[in-house]
């Protein structure tokens, strides 16, 4: 078999991120409560930053009914757990990709990251790669690492399912945004 000849170096384009987007899923990115009445989406994004403007037009989307803090602050935190997933997991290499869910309750919005795991499927991980994740100290001088601490401290609760090989990090904000310290100023 010949070898095969080096690609050269392809120039970027710029692609609407809304030409990604099948029909039938675009409701789930306009950022207005056109169906307010879902009681779970589900949608999934390639492992790349360059389509966390999407993911933010969805997280929008799902909290469009409620005032704007809330949408800020679910918006907020569920970027910090897409940019995670790209970050910290398989999901970030070529060709990896992430689900985001969002389920509706009486109290409040649920949100869970499915990511591919830090460790390939059939790999036997040691008790410390499948332990539950642990949110690094908040502080200022830090440039990284507050992700996590800051879901902790403005979810109204959050956790994981402690399995390296495939991660579901989930946090729930209530309507109230009780349990939250985002009012606590």
């Amino acid at each position: 078999m010949p070898a095969l000849a080096p690609v050269p170096p392809l120039p970027e384009v710029t692609v609407a991120l809304d030409d990604l987007i099948p029909p039938g899923y675009r409701h789930y990115f306009n950022r207005r409560p056109d169906r307010p009445y879902y009681s779970t989406r589900r949608y999934d994004f390639p492992g790349r930053p360059g389509f966390l403007p999407l993911v933010r037009a969805f997280l929008d989307t799902c909290a469009a009914e409620h005032d704007r803090d809330y949408r800020y602050l679910f918006t907020l935190l569920g970027s910090e757990l897409a940019t995670n997933a790209i970050a910290h997991s398989r999901s970030g290499r070529p060709g990896g990709s992430y689900s985001l869910v969002v389920r509706r309750g009486i109290g409040g919005l649920t949100l869970t990251c499915r990511d591919d795991g830090t460790v390939p499927p059939g790999v036997l991980t040691t008790a410390r790669d499948d332990a539950p994740l642990r949110p690094e100290p908040l502080g200022i001088e830090k440039a990284r690492g507050r992700g996590l601490a800051m879901v902790a401290v403005l979810a109204s609760a959050w956790g994981d399912n402690g399995r390296a090989s495939y991660r579901h990090v989930w946090f729930h904000l209530a309507y109230d945004l009780t349990g939250s310290a985002w009012n606590a100023s």
